[in-house]
């Protein structure tokens, strides 16, 4: 597959730290850490200056080693990556008991900053806007609802009703309002488009013997991660009973976790190899 973006390098280290850098302990050497943006076409001085940046909002801190420095995830910095992982392996749901769950909130006016975080944090909880203020979703997220909410320090402008049923407006109204499904399903099918024939040509090339290079295995799956990592953010995960007929997001994410584990091994070695790398004496 050939690579078609330049994403912002701050958004690929993130990725990296969450899928590889965080199991094995939050901490990466810089040669390591420059050794695996290297494949994704990440440049030494690009590289360096986003860690460098990183570090000074917060995110990650750097310490040295004799000669050879480090960076560290922050607890801010791993609440970030933390949440993504989450949502990204999180099951799809199937059954679903009919009741809604509502976030109201009313954020003075000279709060606008926070009132956009917060709309944010319910987006990526799988919360949908009904109207001004007023948030659903189908699955009872209270509990990470009032962690969002003490994280921002809004806990005091929201209150949270559970267990509801929802009358005057059909349940697809309730979908068609709160979330864009035509549009998310559009996009899951060009995700499959691109990545259903790397799948198999993997698997294929697996079967026969004949695996891919680790490198090889780290960059694609990387790549799988950091396009499919776009879709928790808008998809709310919705029970079965409120999805389309003809809905793509299924597929997907049986296409991404099969490609994801078939990827999983050879690209571990790759990646354990670069953070623990047999470098002379003195190498940054």
């Amino acid at each position: 597959m050939s690579d078609r973006r330049s994403p912002r390098t701050q958004i690929l280290v993130f990725t990296l730290f969450g899928e590889y850098v965080v199991p094995r302990g939050g901490e990466g050497s810089t040669a390591g850490l420059l050794a695996l943006l290297r494949p994704l076409g990440v440049s030494e001085r690009a590289a360096r200056s986003t860690l460098s940046r990183m570090s000074q909002k917060g995110w990650l801190e750097s310490r040295r080693a004799g000669r050879r420095s480090h960076y560290r995830i922050t607890p801010r910095g791993l609440r970030i990556v933390r949440g993504g992982e989450t949502r990204i392996f999180e099951p799809r749901r199937t059954d679903w008991d009919g009741l809604w769950h509502m976030v109201v909130y009313s954020v003075p006016e000279g709060k606008r900053r926070l009132r956009s975080r917060l709309r944010t944090r319910l987006g990526w909880l799988g919360y949908g806007r009904l109207a001004p203020g007023t948030w659903v979703c189908p699955v009872d997220r209270r509990q990470e609802v009032e962690a969002e909410l003490d994280d921002l320090g809004a806990r005091r402008y929201a209150t949270c009703f559970s267990g509801m049923t929802l009358h005057l407006m059909s349940t697809a109204d309730i979908v068609r309002r709160c979330w864009d499904l035509k549009g998310l399903d559009r996009d899951y099918r060009r995700f499959l488009r691109r990545y259903r024939p790397a799948y198999a040509e993997a698997r294929a090339a697996f079967g026969r013997g004949r695996p891919l290079p680790p490198a090889e295995c780290f960059r694609q799956r990387f790549w799988l991660t950091f396009d499919y990592a776009l879709f928790p953010r808008r998809d709310p995960n919705l029970p079965q009973p409120l999805l389309p007929p003809e809905w793509s997001g299924n597929e997907a994410a049986q296409v991404f976790l099969g490609y994801h584990a078939l990827l999983q091994p050879p690209s571990e070695l790759f990646v354990g190899e670069a953070l623990t790398p047999n470098l002379p004496a003195g190498t940054p």
